[in-house]
């Protein structure tokens, strides 16, 4: 038996629509696990009960009433907190925005309620989503349920602290710089960076951009998968959408791998330190590849570029969206947003022009390697989780840390050559800490990232060990 509150949304959500539970009790339940860990591990910042309590009763009404129900039905979301929710405050993990509350959904958001999906809370960030370490000065940190003294990751770190200890059933999140996939590395959980596209971004300021993405999180790839057939699909208000609509994720997702051409690196073909204990379950991937079928090569795509591409427009994001916080106070904000800022503001035409033609020729790059290979396996992130303490680790391998963002390049130079990418349980250090890795896939190619992880999550079944708070709780049921 698998407490309820630890069950897979799929499993949830048949139980509902074969009425077996009641969003009613699902939602009770939440709210209890809640109450007995979040003040351990601080994922949910905010609570929306009474919304959630009516949306959840409307929910059991229209099963009576035998209305159509949604993918999602009844199923509890816990939104992060940089994303708008209307009438529930929503912050940025800022002082400035600490009181304010939206009037409307974003988009993806919008689309999950018109789903089923009852929102219920948001989860923490860092403050503006700046860095992979989730603190602010309005919520405090985030800890890692697989070990309280460690970070969770970021900046979707609430979302996938929450997931790991059974706080929501699903957990949407976003990723510029690997905010998808870092955290639920961290966590043991699934995040899946789409294409650029693929979940458009309604409201938005520069509807072009395609380093930021909204995207899910689950305990596994099918919930992962289930959350995005919701979120993705064309809107004729976003420029970069794409066309296909989001049933498409409701492929059966395969467990062999038969005929696939697989690149491995633990390193990202030297070009960047990782923890040994990392690159070793990296590895260990190979075997477990082999055995489902695939052909598996020591190879990596050439990453030229990747960082001035990623450097560049990221502070070019942070110059659109906050160049008047730059100078607020600075107690009212923190000192590496401020840097981001600074970046883009010294940024030249220049600049600007070159990142878009160095990001040109590595779309090339990538389209060549991906003739050659169906997908790329790389560690999800180079460090274990960390001490809850640091702002982000120094040392990664014997190689000092210069920045807030060096330490997420296995991230983001994937997220520069706009590839979508899912993160996927891999295994445990000697320590007990959770370590992913990220099945890259060639553009547009979501589908294939998310069947490859399936196919190793299976196999490896990594997503069954439970933090101890949560086995803890319900020894008989883990």
């Amino acid at each position: 038996m698998t407490h309820i509150c630890d069950r897979s949304a799929i499993e949830l959500a048949t139980m509902i629509h074969a009425g077996e539970l009641s969003a009613r009790e699902l939602l009770d339940a939440t709210l209890e696990r809640i109450e007995r860990l979040n003040p351990q591990i601080n994922a949910i910042v905010t609570l929306a009960i009474p919304e959630a309590q009516a949306a959840a009763h409307a929910a059991d009404e229209a099963h009576a009433a035998g209305h159509p129900l949604g993918p999602l039905h009844g199923l509890p979301l816990a939104v992060k907190d940089l994303h708008d929710t209307a009438g529930i405050r929503t912050t940025l993990g800022s002082p400035i925005f600490a009181d304010r509350i939206p009037t409307d959904d974003d988009l993806s958001v919008a689309r999950l309620r018109q789903a089923g999906a009852v929102v219920f809370a948001k989860t923490n960030v860092p403050e503006f989503g700046a860095g992979s370490h989730t603190f602010n000065p309005v919520f405090g940190v985030t800890r890692n349920p697989y070990a309280l003294d460690r970070s969770a990751g970021g900046s979707s770190g609430g979302a996938a602290a929450a997931l790991a200890a059974g706080l929501t059933t699903l957990a949407d999140g976003s990723d510029m710089g690997g905010s998808l996939r870092n955290p639920a590395s961290f966590c043991n959980v699934v995040g899946h960076r789409p294409s650029p596209g693929r979940v458009p971004t309604v409201p938005a300021g520069d509807g072009w951009s395609t380093m930021g993405t909204a995207g899910p999180m689950g305990r596994t790839v099918a919930d992962a998968a289930l959350m995005l057939s919701v979120q993705a699909g064309p809107d004729p208000r976003s420029p970069i959408a794409l066309p296909e609509p989001g049933s498409t994720f409701l492929a059966r997702l395969p467990t062999r791998l038969d005929g696939l051409r697989i690149a491995l690196s633990p390193d990202l073909g030297g070009r960047l330190p990782v923890d040994p204990e990392i690159a070793a379950a990296v590895e260990a991937q190979a075997a477990v590849l082999t055995e489902l079928g695939a052909t598996v090569t020591a190879a990596c795509l050439d990453f030229t570029g990747a960082e001035e591409v990623f450097q560049t427009l990221r502070a070019l994001a942070f110059v659109l969206t906050g160049d008047e916080l730059a100078d607020t106070p600075p107690e009212q904000i923190k000192e590496t947003v401020r840097w981001n800022i600074a970046k883009g503001r010294a940024l030249s035409g220049t600049d600007v022009a070159r990142a878009n033609a160095l990001r040109t020729a590595l779309f090339h790059q990538v389209r060549t390697f991906f003739t050659e290979f169906d997908a790329l396996v790389l560690p999800a992130s180079q460090a274990l989780p960390f001490d809850v303490d640091l702002e982000y680790p120094s040392v990664i391998d014997g190689t000092a840390i210069d920045n807030y963002l060096e330490w997420m390049r296995a991230a983001y130079f994937v997220s520069a050559t706009e590839c979508p990418a899912t993160a996927v349980p891999a295994g445990f250090s000697a320590d007990g800490l959770p370590i992913g890795v990220q099945i890259v896939a060639p553009h547009r190619a979501d589908l294939t990232a998310l069947g490859i992880a399936h196919a190793l999550e299976q196999a490896g079944r990594h997503f069954e060990h439970r933090p101890a708070i949560v086995t803890e709780l319900h020894p008989a049921e883990h």
